[in-house]
Parts: C-alpha cells; sequence; structure tokens
C-alpha cells in the first residue's frame, strides 16, 4: 500500500488526495499555488473546507462578502500561529494572490449547513505537547471552536532529532471517548528545504508495515495504524496535520507495546 505522494508546483490548485482514488474515504487534500496577481476559483460542493495560509497574502471574495489581504507569513517558519479560513459544503469562491500564496486546502464531506469563517492568528491555540526526545510544538488551528463539524486540522514543529506522536498513536476504532474513527494527513516542509524526516505506519496485525524518507512538499496518508515520525538532525521539521471523522479532537489509543514510555518507571 503505497501512502506516501508528493506535490509539485504548479499555478492553480492541485489535488494530491482524492477519496475513491487514494486510501482515504473521508478526506481530501490538495495544494493552491499562485503568483502575484493571479486567481482561482474553487467551488467546495458537498464538503466543508478549511484553506490554511502556508505562505503569502491573497483575497477572497464569495457571494457578496470579501476578505482582504489576509495572511502573516512568508513560511511556515515565520509564524507558528497561521491565519486560515473555513468555507461551508455548496459555496463558490474567488482567491486573488496580493502576492505569491500557497495554501493547503483540506476538505471533508458534510450533512450539516454552516456559515463561512475567517481565522485569524490570534484563533490558533498552540501547546507544547510531549517530552524530551519527543517533545514537540502543535498549533490547533480547525476544531469544535470553529464552524467545521468533521474537520480537524494544525501544525506541528518538531525538533531537529526530536520525534513527534510518540509512542505511536492510532485512531481507527469506534471506542469513544477514549479512541474514534478519524483519517488523517500529514504534509511536510523543512528547514532548510533539503531535510527530510522518517514517517512510520503500521498495524498491529503486520498488514501494514511502512517506513517512508518524507522530503519537502511530500505527505503521507493514514486511512489506519498506528503512525509516529522523526525529524533528521540539523532540519526543523514541520507538518501540516489534517484529520477528519465522526469527532473532532484527539481521540486516540497509543501502541501498547510502547506506551510505558510516557510514565516509564510505570513500566
Amino acid at each position: 500500500m503505497e501512502l506516501k505522494r508528493k506535490y509539485k508546483k504548479t499555478s492553480g490548485y492541485t489535488p494530491l488526495c482524492r477519496m475513491g482514488e487514494c486510501s482515504l474515504k473521508r478526506l481530501e487534500f490538495g495544494i493552491l499555488e499562485l503568483e502575484a496577481g493571479e486567481s482561482a476559483e474553487y467551488d467546495t460542493r458537498e464538503k466543508e473546507t478549511a484553506f490554511i495560509l502556508l505562505e503569502g497574502y491573497c483575497t477572497v471574495r464569495f457571494g457578496d462578502q470579501t476578505w482582504e489581504r489576509i495572511g502573516n507569513r512568508s513560511s511556515v517558519f515565520e509564524n507558528r500561529r497561521a491565519v486560515s479560513f473555513y468555507m461551508p459544503a455548496a459555496q463558490k469562491l474567488r482567491i486573488d494572490a496580493d502576492t505569491h500564496v500557497k495554501i493547503a486546502v483540506c476538505a471533508a464531506p458534510v450533512t450539516q449547513k454552516t456559515k463561512p469563517q475567517l481565522l485569524p492568528e490570534e484563533h490558533v491555540t498552540v501547546k507544547t505537547l510531549g517530552t524530551a526526545p519527543w517533545e514537540r510544538v502543535t498549533s490547533f488551528i480547525i476544531d469544535q471552536n470553529t464552524n467545521a463539524k468533521t474537520l480537524t486540522v494544525g501544525e506541528c514543529y518538531v525538533t531537529p532529532g526530536n520525534w513527534a506522536g510518540f509512542p505511536p498513536h492510532k485512531h481507527d476504532v469506534d471506542n469513544m471517548p477514549t479512541e474514534c474513527i478519524a483519517e488523517e494527513i500529514y504534509y511536510f516542509l523543512f528547514e532548510p528545504k533539503e531535510g527530510f524526516a522518517l514517517q512510520c505506519v503500521y498495524t498491529a496485525d503486520g498488514s501494514v508495515e511502512e517506513a517512508y524518507r518524507v522530503k519537502n512538499d511530500e505527505l503521507v496518508e493514514f486511512p489506519y495504524g498506528y503512525h509516529s515520525t522523526v525529524s533528521a538532525p540539523g532540519y526543523s521539521t514541520y507538518f501540516l496535520w489534517i484529520m477528519a471523522g465522526d469527532y473532532q479532537g484527539f481521540n486516540r489509543s497509543l501502541d501498547p507495546d510502547h506506551a510505558w514510555a510516557v510514565d516509564p518507571k510505570g513500566r
């Protein structure tokens, strides 16, 4: 099962994960990239859609509303609190690039009709999770505190040489409130851009056993299974994480073989 994909810069919207054409059934992802002065139209159709500004500034027009020159960074490493905007299903919009702009487009099917929402950097919650050497800084952008009903989206910043998401965790069993069924994507960027990380994906029964070397502008899908990440020394690792399921949030279980690491004295 090939779960890794790569984005190559193009003008306009590039779909990277489409339901029915990848391992995912409830989650889609792509990149919208424009140069200053270019425009793109987008129709959310039957999916709620979150637009995360990775870099640059843009103006968004829909209906009789305009959000002018939104954005706050030229690189994801410049500011850990992303500006984003949310669009409900059945919404048409136009995006005009004020500067070069790169936007992550995250979508999931919904039945509820909600409202558009502009989310400034002040909306983002930033937390330090884990403990060295698996400590990382995580931001929460789209969650139950927004108009989204299915999506949960955030960003993770991993110290060079550190792990993230350790002990390995999964969310593929309906066992609430401990664990829910949710698909996920990690989209990676690095500073310097020549960096890389290792992404593990596996199941307890061994039916999936993958380890990918992920580079700049690559992503990995998690339809199910345990997953964990380690950053190469000397390179700052960033990944955008996108989840979609029946519940929003971190309802997950740890691999019992490694859960002891959370409290080594308890082993």
